[in-house]
């Protein structure tokens, strides 16, 4: 991001004179409008997941509803939680296309949202496999997976398996690639609008690949509740969007181990954790059925 602004200023600065301060100012407010619009389409987002989610049980385990409700609720949250940390990425793509039509090349002004649109179509098809995943497992666990049985050990797990794999290799080269928009972006170019849906897809590919274990850890604090998607979603942004990738990396592990340690120790101290009742577990359990 950084990097993409200083490219701007040299070849405003190479335009020399009066014309200097008016293009700085230009590539400013094209900046801001498109951080405002990610910004307000996440807001967006937030408040529609509020309204789909109200009245939903919150804990772990909750029944993820109709596959129509799912999948648009699904994307819906993608956006509130992911907008803000792929705003870098966006910025430089749209910094690229700017660029492009500079120069006389061909960049279609559609060519950003479709680029947004490949990433989210990514997600989708990732929530369709964690639906089918739970389903599956609903129907085949015979209520083994319940709270009050195996269900709060299966979230120690998941939760623990999330802060180790926050230490991984796979983790790193992924990150890697999410924190570096410039390199990505060069080595993966295609134009046109079919290119940046593809481009789009592939980027959400390796975001999926560094925030699958904190997905996974969200369906085990609560996928229905917005405090821990904004907690999963504070998450990904600091280790996506703040300069210390090692510090931000630990203190992400170190947040999952500590959650996993209290959800064990004691569930009901864990803050703005709904510990299921052992009546309601069953009779989420029977519906499922």
């Amino acid at each position: 991001m950084g990097q993409g602004f200083a490219i701007d200023r040299r070849r405003a600065t190479a335009a020399g004179g009066a014309g200097t301060g008016s293009a700085t100012d230009l590539v400013l407010r094209w900046r801001i409008a498109i951080i405002g619009a990610l910004v307000a389409l996440a807001a967006l987002a937030w408040w529609s997941t509020g309204v789909r989610m109200s009245g939903m049980d919150a804990g772990p385990g909750t029944d993820p509803g109709a596959l129509g409700f799912y999948v648009t609720t699904w994307v819906v949250m993608m956006a509130a939680m992911m907008f803000p940390s792929i705003a870098p990425m966006v910025l430089m793509y749209a910094a690229l296309q700017r660029g492009r039509r500079e120069k006389g090349m061909a960049a279609s002004w559609a060519a950003t949202p479709c680029f947004v649109a490949g990433y989210l179509l990514l997600w989708a098809a990732a929530g369709l496999v964690f639906y089918a995943v739970l389903r599956l497992g609903r129907q085949l666990d015979g209520g083994f997976f319940a709270w009050h049985h195996a269900g709060r050990w299966t979230a120690v797990v998941v939760l623990a398996a999330a802060a180790a794999y926050e230490l991984t290799p796979m983790k790193h080269a992924c990150l890697q690639r999410c924190r570096g928009p410039l390199g990505f972006l060069v080595t993966e170019w295609r134009d046109g609008r079919s290119g940046a849906l593809r481009m789009g897809v592939v980027h959400g590919a390796w975001c999926l690949g560094c925030c699958w274990a904190l997905m996974a850890g969200l369906f085990a604090l609560g996928a229905m509740s917005v405090p821990w998607m904004i907690v999963i979603a504070v998450l990904i942004a600091v280790e996506k969007l703040l300069p210390w990738r090692a510090a931000g990396t630990v203190a992400v592990a170190a947040t999952l181990a500590a959650l996993a340690i209290g959800v064990a120790a004691a569930p009901a101290s864990v803050p703005g954790l709904t510990v299921p009742s052992h009546m309601s577990a069953m009779d989420m359990h029977g519906m499922s059925r």
